[in-house]
C-alpha cells in the first residue's frame, strides 16, 4: 500500500463510503488557524485518505469563512499528493442538467480574497504557474470514472467563484451566462491555488444543483434545491471517488508536484527563519 495519502474534500456525507475503514478523526494545528475540522484519516480502495469535511460537520461554516490555507495545509502534514474536490455548483448553460458533473479545467475569479489564497508573503515571494489550475492527469482519471459509473460527465469547463453567502443577482448570473461560463461555486479558486502552492494535484467533481438564474424558464436556485440534488448527486460522487482511487498512481510524479521548482524570486538566504518553520510541510524539498 502506497504510503502516500490522497485527500477528499466535500460534504459530510462523503465519508460514508463502503469500505472506508480504519477512520480515526484527527485535530491538526497550523499556523493560518484551525482547518475547517478535524480531519478522517482511513483506507480506502487499498489507499490511504484523509477526508476534511469542507463546511464542519453539520454544515456550519459559510464559504467566506472557509480557511483555505489552513486546510491545505493540515492535508499536506498528513502527508496529502493529491486532492479530489467535491463541489455543489450551479449550471451557467442549458447543456448542463441538475444532477450533470461538470470535470472542470479553469476558473474565473470573482472573489476579493487573493491575500488568503496563498501560502507566500511574510518575506518569500513566490509566483505559481496557473494557466491550467486543475491537475489534468487526476481530472483525466475522474471523468473517465464517472462516464464508467453512469454519469452524464462533461469534459472540461470554466468554474466561476463567487463570494456568496448570498446566489448571484440576475445581472450578474447573465453576464457569467453571457462570458460562456459553465458553472458557478463559492469555494473551489482558493483550495486550487493553494494545493498548487503546496505541490498537490488538485481535481474537482462539479456537481450541479440547479440552474443559476440566468434561465428564465425555472425555479430559481434555493436551499431546499441545492439541499435535493446535493442528496442526489452524494451516492454518484462516491461511487466515482471509489473507483479512482486506485488508478492514482502510488508514487506522485505529476507536473503539480513540482509546481514551486521555479517559482522563487526571494533568495533561500534571506528567507526569514518564522516563514520557513510555517512553511515546513510545503517548503521542504527546497529548505
Amino acid at each position: 500500500m502506497s504510503t502516500h495519502r490522497i485527500g477528499i474534500i466535500g460534504g459530510t456525507g462523503l465519508y460514508h463510503i463502503e469500505g472506508f475503514t480504519r477512520q480515526k478523526w484527527v485535530t491538526v494545528r497550523t499556523p493560518f488557524g484551525p482547518p475547517s475540522d478535524q480531519l478522517l484519516t482511513g483506507e480506502l480502495a487499498g489507499r490511504q485518505i484523509v477526508f476534511l469535511p469542507r463546511h464542519g460537520r453539520g454544515h456550519r461554516l459559510l464559504p467566506g469563512e472557509l480557511n483555505h490555507r489552513a486546510n491545505v495545509w493540515a492535508l499536506k502534514k498528513l502527508g496529502v499528493q493529491w486532492i479530489i474536490s467535491v463541489s455543489a455548483v450551479g449550471s451557467l448553460q442549458a447543456r448542463y442538467h441538475p444532477c450533470d458533473i461538470v470535470l472542470a479545467d479553469q476558473f474565473l475569479d470573482r472573489t476579493k480574497r487573493a491575500a488568503e489564497h496563498t501560502f507566500f508573503g511574510r518575506g518569500i515571494v513566490a509566483h505559481i504557474a496557473f494557466a491550467h489550475p486543475i491537475c489534468e492527469e487526476l481530472r483525466r482519471l475522474l471523468l473517465a470514472s464517472a462516464r464508467k459509473a453512469g454519469a452524464r460527465a462533461h469534459d472540461g469547463g470554466c468554474y466561476v467563484n463567487m463570494e456568496g453567502p448570498a446566489f448571484s443577482t440576475r445581472a450578474e448570473s447573465l453576464a457569467n451566462h453571457r462570458l460562456g461560463c459553465d458553472v458557478i461555486g463559492m469555494t473551489n479558486l482558493g483550495e486550487a491555488k493553494c494545493a498548487r502552492e503546496a505541490e498537490i494535484a488538485y481535481a474537482t467533481l462539479a456537481m450541479v444543483t440547479d440552474y443559476d438564474c440566468w434561465k428564465e424558464d425555472g425555479a430559481h436556485v434555493s436551499v431546499e434545491m441545492v439541499v435535493e440534488y446535493l442528496r442526489r448527486n452524494a451516492e454518484m460522487a462516491r461511487r466515482i471517488v471509489a473507483m479512482t482511487l486506485p488508478k492514482i498512481p502510488a508514487e506522485p510524479g505529476w507536473p503539480c508536484h513540482s509546481a514551486l521548482q521555479n517559482a522563487f524570486l526571494t533568495e533561500r538566504k534571506l528567507w526569514p527563519a518564522r516563514t520557513r518553520r510555517e512553511l515546513a510541510p510545503i517548503l521542504k524539498k527546497y529548505l
